[in-house]
């Protein structure tokens, strides 16, 4: 008697565990997604910039503005997302984009940064230059994430010492990343702050990649200290950055250059001297 209860106490206790697990593995498999992501294209030599996105919630509208290079809003707008989170407008360069260099669209969803996003475009003389397709996001969809960082094993990314010649008009960018199936986000942000320049490299299968980059011109006008950033995740080990001279629009050498080639020369001149100084004491006989 004693054992038919201990079973059917077994059981139910069994049964509950069951019931236990089942949910929190619902919950598991059912993770709500977040987040949002847009992606913005243009034409080359063309007039307008199509931007497309997704996010998790559909319900609230998407709100879009443009601001130009030195933060004057130039275009707004909204959208409703349909039944799949999916989202989009199109904006024709008009009148009021005088300035030349990279405009911010910035999508927003609400409140929460989750659903704020950023891309930059760049347009020159009232037109895009070239055809792109930038894409910015942290909409997480799934509980399973490929390329979730794991901080344990992964290296991360790292940039080389930029490969820089005294006056040239270029500088090269180089570096190393564990993750070869992600393209790198490279973003040049001149002294004042302004973005002068975005692309995206891919990394080569041993997970080098490189980029050169050509100064002058109206966006580096100004002198000082530029910054060089790449980005592969938001992940702080997968984001690197680096700074360039430039000086009347030519690249300039890191002080620490200028100084070994002076201590070169010094040195030279040294043992020159030296050398000569020991030859005017030799005796004569």
């Amino acid at each position: 008697m004693n054992f038919k209860r201990s079973t059917t106490s077994m059981a139910i206790a069994l049964m509950a565990l069951s019931l236990v697990s089942m949910t929190s593995i619902q919950q598991e498999a059912f993770a709500q997604p977040q987040g949002i992501s847009i992606t913005a294209t243009t034409e080359k030599a063309g007039n307008s910039i199509t931007v497309t996105g997704t996010t998790a919630s559909d319900y609230t509208d998407v709100t879009f503005s443009v601001w130009s290079p030195n933060q004057n809003l130039v275009a707004a707008w909204q959208d409703t997302p349909d039944n799949d989170g999916n989202f989009g407008t199109t904006f024709t360069i008009g009148s009021n984009w005088t300035e030349d260099g990279y405009y911010t669209i910035v999508v927003k969803q609400g409140t929460s940064s989750t659903y704020e996003v950023k891309v930059g475009v760049e347009v020159t003389n009232g037109m895009t230059l070239r055809s792109t397709s930038v894409t910015e996001g942290n909409l997480v969809t799934d509980i399973f994430t490929p390329n979730e960082n794991n901080a344990a094993t992964d290296a991360g990314l790292f940039l080389d010492p930029v490969i820089i010649e005294n006056g040239s008009t270029m500088f090269e960018v180089t570096g190393m990343t564990d993750r070869v199936s992600q393209d790198i986000t490279l973003k040049v942000t001149a002294p004042n702050g302004n973005v002068i320049k975005v692309d995206q490299i891919s990394p080569r299968l041993d997970g080098n990649f490189a980029a050169e980059i050509t100064v002058g011109g109206s966006l580096w006008k100004q002198d000082g200290l530029y910054t060089v950033t790449v980005r592969q995740f938001d992940d702080p080990k997968y984001t690197a950055s680096t700074e360039v001279d430039i000086l009347d629009g030519v690249v300039v050498p890191e002080f620490g250059t200028i100084a070994a080639m002076i201590l070169a020369v010094a040195i030279i001149s040294i043992i020159a001297i030296s050398a000569k100084s020991r030859l005017s004491i030799i005796p004569r006989y």
